[in-house]
C-alpha cells in the first residue's frame, strides 16, 4: 500500500486564486482594495522569508501590503505603539506580527493590543474564545489550512477519530476545536501521553504538530489513516547540509497511511493562503458585507 500524496501547493493555489477573485468583488463594491499591515522586529534569517512571502502573496491577489520592518532594538513601547495605530488605520483590515519577537517584548501584550476584527492570525484571545464557543472568528491559518485538506480528502469529518499531536495556542488546540466543529471524536495527546503509539494508532486522523523531526512512526499509524503533518524540522546530511522533514517518518508512513501531506509541499502553503483568506474576510466584515462564498 503507498498513500496518497496530499497536494497543498495545489490546494493553495486555489483558494489564493478565489481569493483574488474575491478581491476584485470587494474593490468595486467599497472602492478600495483590502490592506494586510505586516510588522518585523530584527533580522532573524526565517522570519524574513516568511513575511517576504506574505507581502508577494498579498500583492498577488491583488491587496495592498504595508510591511513595518523594525530594527530589533525597538521597544516594547514603540511596537505597541505601532500596533495601535493600524489599528485605527481604515485601509488595514489585517494586522500581522511575525514572531518570534526579540526578548525585550512581549509577545503576549502585543497580539491582545491588535484589534479582534483585525487579527487575521487569530491569536487574540477574543478570536481564540470565539473559536472555543463555537462562533464566527478569525482563525489561526496552519490549523485553518489543515481542515482544508482533511476535508478536501474525506469529506464529512463526522464521527470519524482524530488524534492531534501537540497542544499550542497557534496549532494543536485550535485544530482539535475545528475538528469538535466538524464532529469529530478528537483527542489531544503530546509528548508525554502514556502509550502514544497507541493511541495515534486509534486515529482515522492524526494531525502532528509537535515539532520533533520524524518523531511520529509508521507503525503508529493506522492502516489508511489520514495524516497531516505539520511539523517543519531541518536534520543534518552526510553532505554538511540538511534536508527539510516533518514530525511524521514520511517514508514509513507512507507505506500505511491512506493519505498523507509531505514536506515541504504539504501544509506550509495552506498557511499563506489562509492568511490571504482571512484578511479578505476580515476586510468584508469590517465593511459590514457577507462572507465571500467558496472561502
Amino acid at each position: 500500500m503507498s498513500a496518497r500524496l496530499i497536494d497543498g501547493k495545489a490546494a493553495a493555489l486555489n483558494i489564493r486564486q478565489r481569493v483574488a477573485e474575491c478581491v476584485a468583488d470587494f474593490q468595486q463594491r467599497v472602492g478600495r482594495p483590502p490592506g494586510l499591515a505586516t510588522v518585523l522586529v530584527g533580522e532573524d534569517p526565517a522570519s524574513s522569508v516568511y513575511v517576504r512571502s506574505k507581502n508577494r502573496a498579498t500583492a498577488e491577489a491583488g491587496m495592498i501590503s504595508f510591511a513595518h520592518n523594525l530594527a530589533d532594538t525597538t521597544s516594547q513601547s514603540d511596537l505597541l505603539d505601532l500596533v495601535a495605530d493600524l489599528n485605527t488605520d481604515e485601509r488595514v483590515d489585517g494586522i500581522l506580527v511575525q514572531l518570534p519577537l526579540p526578548p525585550q517584548v512581549d509577545p503576549g501584550r502585543v497580539i491582545a493590543t491588535i484589534e479582534p476584527s483585525k487579527d487575521v492570525d487569530g491569536f487574540n484571545v477574543a478570536n481564540a474564545g470565539l473559536l472555543a464557543t463555537g462562533q464566527d472568528s478569525l482563525v489561526p491559518c496552519t490549523p485553518l489550512g489543515c481542515l482544508h485538506l482533511l476535508k478536501s480528502q474525506l469529506g464529512s469529518l463526522e464521527g470519524l477519530n482524530a488524534v492531534v499531536i501537540g497542544r499550542s495556542n497557534i496549532v494543536g488546540k485550535p485544530m482539535a476545536l475545528l475538528l469538535i466543529g466538524e464532529n469529530a471524536t478528537v483527542t489531544v495527546a503530546h509528548s508525554r501521553t502514556r502509550d502514544l503509539p497507541a493511541v495515534v494508532r486509534s486515529a482515522d486522523i492524526v494531525v502532528a504538530a509537535v515539532g520533533r523531526a520524524e518523531m511520529v512512526r509508521g507503525s503508529w499509524i493506522k492502516p489508511g489513516a489520514t495524516v497531516i503533518d505539520v511539523g517543519i524540522n531541518r536534520l543534518p546530511t552526510d553532505d554538511g547540509k540538511s534536508r527539510l522533514v516533518g514530525d511524521v517518518a514520511f517514508a514509513e508512513a507512507l507505506e500505511v497511511a491512506g493519505a498523507i501531506t509531505p514536506v515541504p509541499g504539504g501544509v506550509g502553503p495552506m498557511t499563506i493562503a489562509m492568511l490571504m483568506r482571512n484578511t479578505l474576510v476580515a476586510a468584508y466584515r469590517r465593511a459590514g458585507l457577507a462572507d465571500p462564498e467558496g472561502l
